[in-house]
């Protein structure tokens, strides 16, 4: 059993560490061509593993705040990637079922992880449980006000999802191999400084149009391209 967990550990930081040096190459390329699509989807396997790998191995080592990272990088992770398939809401009202279960089950596992942080008084767990409930409910706000999405809401949740899921990755990472930083500021510095870069690239997409034609079945195409 001990082989399986190394071997686990070992899966884990490969995966974490692709996703940690793919994730800047696919902001830095243009967005919406083949190579920002290309480094997207490793980035996207990257995370799906390392947070897979990453749930095994908190129970190995019973870290609860491992195990918490992990379902927060997963649904971040998640949240980011469908919103591609999720144009559509922009003009069309047809929400999936599995849309809506993801999101309602999203929201009530981190208004329980709010719960349990504000109980043991982990502001760790606490941050990572109420950004995570603000998302899905915000998903499912979103889906109720589905055919009246401005064209670019997409971009904005594929944003917030993908860098929010590297954030939790990053957070993670400092707190159980950055032992000369103090807690809470080993955990908090990746918030502290992704944040704003979300904030920023969010101001950007609203100050820029989308061109995005309501009969084009875009969940095989790339993005289109963010105009001025």
């Amino acid at each position: 059993m001990e082989t399986f967990f190394a071997i686990n550990r070992y899966i884990h930081i490969l995966a974490g560490f692709t996703g940690f040096f793919v994730a800047p190459v696919a902001l830095a390329v243009r967005k919406g061509g083949p190579t920002h699509r290309r480094w997207g989807r490793v980035f996207f396997w990257a995370m799906a593993v390392a947070g897979t790998t990453a749930l095994v191995g908190a129970q190995h080592i019973h870290s609860l705040f491992l195990l918490l990272t992990a379902v927060f990088s997963l649904y971040m992770a998640g949240f980011g990637y469908r919103s591609l398939f999720l144009k559509h809401l922009a003009w069309d009202a047809k929400v999936a079922t599995f849309d809506w279960v993801v999101a309602g089950i999203g929201l009530v596992v981190f208004l329980g992880t709010v719960g349990y942080a504000v109980v043991a008084r982990n502001i760790p767990v606490g941050v990572f449980g109420t950004l995570g409930a603000m998302t899905a409910a915000r998903q499912l706000r979103g889906y109720a006000n589905a055919g009246r999405w401005s064209k670019n809401q997409w971009l904005l949740n594929h944003i917030s999802g993908f860098m929010a899921s590297y954030i939790a990755a990053v957070s993670a990472f400092s707190v159980t191999s950055l032992k000369f930083i103090p807690f809470p500021w080993n955990f908090l510095w990746p918030t502290l400084l992704g944040v704003p870069v979300i904030a920023w690239w969010q101001r950007r997409v609203r100050g820029q149009r989308v061109t995005l034609a309501p009969s084009t079945d875009l969940s095989d195409s790339p993005a289109p391209a963010l105009r001025k």
